[in-house]
């Protein structure tokens, strides 16, 4: 018998399906809801931690009072006399430099000087065999001696000519010839005069003299080699340190201002040491080139100073500043109260009720230390020098005292210790340790308990097989033991905790 199936156990078959869904969505948006409360609480937490460090960090943040008087620190200007300098780059030179050569030829028999030795004048730096040039010089002696000899006779027969020629016993010519026999051997005796000279002065060349007043260098012979005139070494170099030379250069710009300084009187020339600050010497200005280098647009100019203690060495670069004019008794004020603007350059003037205002000021020149100001203040007001962060017009400042700059500490303070050996931040670090314990371990037994049970619920629903269900509840103890250890052990203790407060904890 054919019959129609009843409908209503179509819909009981389906309604627990329908339950069936209905719980696995409700469980998910319940699991996702409890995710998220849980980042949000931790979100919340992080914001708190971190929000004293943002507000701590010393300054006038944005939650700052507006009406609170800002620090800063003042100073007056001051009247007194400002030299202009003007900056340039040159290097040093020995005043006067000699390459001491031989000026004849043969053995280097002594060398009589020390390497860096300083020498006087006409000292002997070195001997050359002589024999050759005195050997010379005693045959021009020689020679002379032959011919006076023969100057002398032929003296005495003119005089006998004479004698003859006036008693009319002999003849005039006779007389005559005699005499220009006598002037020809008397100027052949100053030849051989002559030829004596030379060869003395020959003779002298074997021995070589310091011709100025210097620091020997390094030797360029050495004892019992052969020594030539024509040798362009030499012996030896000899450099004039006291006083010695500064060649420097300025921009051509400057050609006017110098001419004009130097017309004036005698310009001063300071040289500065490695640092840049120090000035190691004094001088003065000597000598202005004739001409601008066209490659570099620069003009050199030469300065010599006394160089007492040996400061400047030949070859070294300096620093060179030129005193071209002193400016009398301008107002000066510290660099740092200069402040530039959009309108141009500034200062705060502090005013009654400590209020600073912003007054414009005419700068003449600055350097890294002072500014020469030629309008706008005053020797009787008190301008900002520091601070400048938070300030502005019409703000109400507190004057602070510039007792000097903190001393840096050079190494990282000792920490102290309690009579029981222990740090005492080493407390605070146990308690945070305890504090990160308990929450790294509630939050790992929450996340691990609801990973694991909606995983296994949800498969189990489905139909899936049981296996997997049981493993999600396998893998949900998993995490949840892993979150247990992480909240044991929790975050590295600071330092001071369990490293310097004796013995580490044991895990378990």
């Amino acid at each position: 018998m054919l019959f129609k199936p009843d409908s209503t156990d179509d819909e009981k078959s389906t309604a627990p399906r329908k339950r069936s869904l209905v719980s696995r969505v409700l469980g998910r948006m319940v699991s996702l809801l409890i995710t998220l409360v849980i980042l949000g609480g931790l979100g919340y937490l992080g914001w708190l931690a971190f929000q004293p460090k943002q507000n701590g960090g010393g300054g006038r943040g944005a939650g700052a009072r507006p009406d609170l008087p800002v620090p800063v620190l003042a100073a007056t200007p001051q009247v007194h006399d400002v030299p202009v300098y003007l900056d340039g780059v040159g290097s040093v030179k020995a005043l006067n430099t000699v390459i001491v050569r031989s000026q004849v030829d043969g053995k280097l028999l002594k060398v009589k000087f020390v390497e860096g030795q300083d020498v006087k004048k006409d000292d002997v730096l070195g001997e050359i065999d002589p024999a050759i040039y005195q050997a010379q010089y005693d045959q021009a002696v020689a020679t002379k001696a032959k011919d006076e000899a023969l100057l002398a006779n032929q003296k005495i027969d003119l005089a006998r000519y004479e004698q003859l020629a006036a008693s009319n016993a002999g003849s005039k010519q006779q007389a005559d010839t005699q005499r220009a026999l006598v002037a020809q051997q008397e100027a052949i005796i100053k030849a051989d005069q002559a030829q004596i000279d030379n060869a003395r002065t020959t003779l002298g060349y074997t021995k070589i003299v310091a011709p100025i007043a210097g620091r020997a260098g390094l030797r360029q012979v050495d004892q019992g080699n052969i020594i030539h005139a024509s040798d362009t070494t030499g012996l030896v170099i000899l450099t004039l340190l006291q006083p010695i030379a500064v060649w420097f250069s300025l921009p051509q710009q400057q050609i006017m201002r110098v001419n004009a300084a130097a017309a004036k009187g005698q310009l001063a020339v300071d040289v500065f040491g490695n640092d840049g600050v120090t000035v190691i010497d004094t001088g003065k200005l000597t000598g202005i080139d004739n001409q601008v280098d066209p490659t570099t647009g620069t003009l050199k100019l030469k300065a010599e100073l006394p160089n007492a203690s040996y400061q400047l060495w030949p070859g070294q670069f300096v620093n060179v500043r030129l005193k071209v004019e002193t400016l009398p008794q301008v107002i000066v004020v510290p660099t740092s109260a200069v402040q530039r603007g959009p309108a141009g350059t500034f200062s705060y003037v502090i005013g009654a009720d400590n209020i600073v205002t912003a007054k414009p000021v005419t700068v003449t020149q600055q350097n890294e230390h002072e500014a020469v100001i030629a309008s706008g203040l005053t020797t009787s007001d008190r301008v900002v020098t520091t601070g400048f962060a938070n300030l502005a017009d019409g703000s109400k400042v507190v004057v602070g005292k510039d007792d000097g700059p903190p001393a840096a500490d050079l190494a990282p303070r000792k920490r102290s210790r309690n009579p029981d050996g222990k740090n005492p931040d080493s407390k605070r670090g146990a308690q945070g340790d305890g504090s990160s314990k308990d929450q790294g371990k509630d939050q790992g037994k929450d996340q691990g308990k609801d990973q694991g049970k909606d995983q296994g619920k949800d498969l189990g629903k489905d139909g899936q097989q049981d296996g997997q269900g049981k493993n999600g509840e396998h893998r949900g103890q998993r995490e949840h033991s892993e979150g247990d250890q992480k909240g044991q052990t929790g975050p590295t203790p600071a330092a001071g905790g369990e490293q310097s407060g004796g013995a580490p904890k044991a895990q378990p």
